[in-house]
């Protein structure tokens, strides 16, 4: 169904991996337009050049969203950004479907219901990109250390070092003889171990280097025990502190 229509449009789009489903309508809930789109900056611009001069459009902050953000915001949408925790309840219905959630997120929008999320700069995204992603090794790591000690509990050996990867446990380590496959599966450990501590490291230093020259990031820096990794974590989490 496509129908013109002259006033400011709304427009809720429920964005999924490969394909997004936006539904058109106006002001006062008249429903215009239900269209079905791989997800494509060209395919979704010829959507929003049937929805008129400015029109507000809703997407949830779920998988992949950033495109579509700024593919709508360079076209001369108003975008909104829902917050996922604010419309959690929509997996709770007993009618859930694509079209159902992007006429949903309009009705919110349009009736001033809606629970936003902020939509970061691109700058602030991309310090985040980095600073997520040393989380996710720093995490990956954790995991590799803990099974090397679990390795060690199922033969029975106690670990005599505080820190069993520091340099002293790692000399301890090498000394150590096991039988197969354990001997071997701690030294794949150790090695991956090694890998995430130089990727760690280079991400450390460069949202460090992204935010050099940055007065908030300067300024939060200047807090005891705040060093220059969770300082990076605090300002692009937080980004433009003026918007509290």
């Amino acid at each position: 169904m496509t129908e013109a229509y002259a006033g400011r449009q709304v427009v809720g789009m429920d964005l999924h991996r490969r394909r997004s489903v936006l539904v058109r309508m106006t002001e006062d809930g008249r429903k215009l337009e239900t269209a079905r789109i791989t997800n494509s900056p060209q395919a979704l611009r010829a959507v929003l050049a049937r929805a008129g001069e400015c029109p507000r459009v809703v997407l949830e902050a779920t998988y992949g969203w950033y495109w579509a953000a700024d593919v709508l915001a360079a076209a001369g949408a108003e975008v909104h950004l829902a917050h996922p925790l604010g419309v959690k309840a929509f997996s709770y219905r007993r009618v859930k479907n694509d079209e159902r959630d992007s006429a949903d997120l309009a009705d919110l929008l349009r009736m001033g219901r809606l629970p936003e999320a902020w939509i970061a700069p691109e700058p602030v995204r991309a310090v985040r990109e980095v600073t997520r992603f040393r989380h996710k090794l720093v995490q990956q790591r954790t995991s590799c250390k803990d099974q090397v000690h679990a390795v060690l509990a199922k033969a029975g050996i106690t670990v005599t070092h505080s820190d069993l990867f520091g340099r002293g446990g790692g000399l301890w380590l090498d000394q150590l003889v096991l039988a197969q496959p354990y001997a071997g599966k701690v030294a794949a450990l150790r090695a991956l171990i090694a890998v995430l501590d130089g990727q760690i490291g280079l991400l450390g230093e460069q949202a460090a280097g992204m935010l050099a020259g940055e007065a908030g990031y300067a300024a939060v820096r200047e807090l005891p025990g705040i060093g220059p990794v969770l300082g990076a974590v605090i300002v692009a989490e937080i980004g433009d502190i003026t918007r509290f």
